[in-house]
């Protein structure tokens, strides 16, 4: 298998069909061995029931249904173990990420010699397609925070809050990755064994259906996870 690609998804039906079909059909134009993987955390309403259907017309789908448990990070990771490809991918099941991005992720990942492939809302022809001033506060909270507590990581990339992106599954083979929260590249911009990184510039789009899951709790498991890599880092 070349790519696994995991979608972690959370009460997101409304979006992961058109996603799902949208993707499949963009990553068969470039690639016969793939695989998509949603992994859902018992979503209320039904999202992993929709994939289920779906997954019985796509062969290249499969769907993990965790119970018990909620969280971004280990959602991607418990996808990443499942899956067999050499590349290992994420995006978000809302359709903020557009599929269409994939195809330049995966052709900038085979085409060079780079270990991790981001897109990137934070280098020339990237950014936000709207947000309200709340969120664009939040997110530079955020930046300004993690420039303090992991200088070195924020200096390699423009994009480290970025959710959507490709690597060499030897990025993060033998290692013990112990995230939380909902910023999976952060972890692996961290802990990860890779030497060069490539960003690709992306228009990151506005929900659509659905509310957002920014609040309290995930705005405290990123300074716990902030906290953790910190530690970790000057012990190691």
């Amino acid at each position: 298998m070349l790519l696994s690609l995991v979608i972690p998804t959370y009460n997101e039906r409304p979006s992961i069909v058109p996603l799902l079909q949208r993707t499949t059909a963009l990553l068969e134009k470039s690639l016969t061995d793939f695989e998509i993987i949603v992994v859902d955390d018992d979503s209320p309403d039904g999202t992993w029931q929709a994939v289920q259907e779906l997954a019985q017309q796509n062969c290249r789908l499969k769907l993990i249904r965790r119970r018990g448990q909620k969280d971004l990070t280990t959602a991607v990771i418990t996808g990443w173990k499942t899956g067999t490809g050499k590349l290992l991918g994420v995006m978000d099941g809302d359709l903020q990420h557009p599929p269409e991005v994939l195809s330049i992720l995966l052709e900038s990942i085979l085409d060079s010699q780079v270990d991790i492939v981001i897109a990137s809302r934070n280098v020339e022809g990237g950014g936000v397609s709207e947000w309200r001033p709340a969120r664009k506060l939040i997110a530079l909270g955020a930046k300004l925070i993690t420039a303090l507590v992991l200088p070195e990581v924020v200096q390699s990339v423009r994009d480290p809050m970025s959710g959507y992106f490709i690597m060499k599954r030897t990025v993060i083979e033998s290692v013990a990755l112990r995230p939380i929260g909902y910023k999976i590249l952060l972890e692996v911009l961290a802990r990860g064994k890779y030497q060069t990184i490539k960003e690709i510039p992306y228009l990151f789009d506005e929900r659509k259906n659905g509310q957002s899951k920014l609040g309290p709790k995930q705005c405290l498991d990123f300074l716990i996870h902030l906290w953790r890599l910190s530690k970790d880092r000057r012990t190691a």
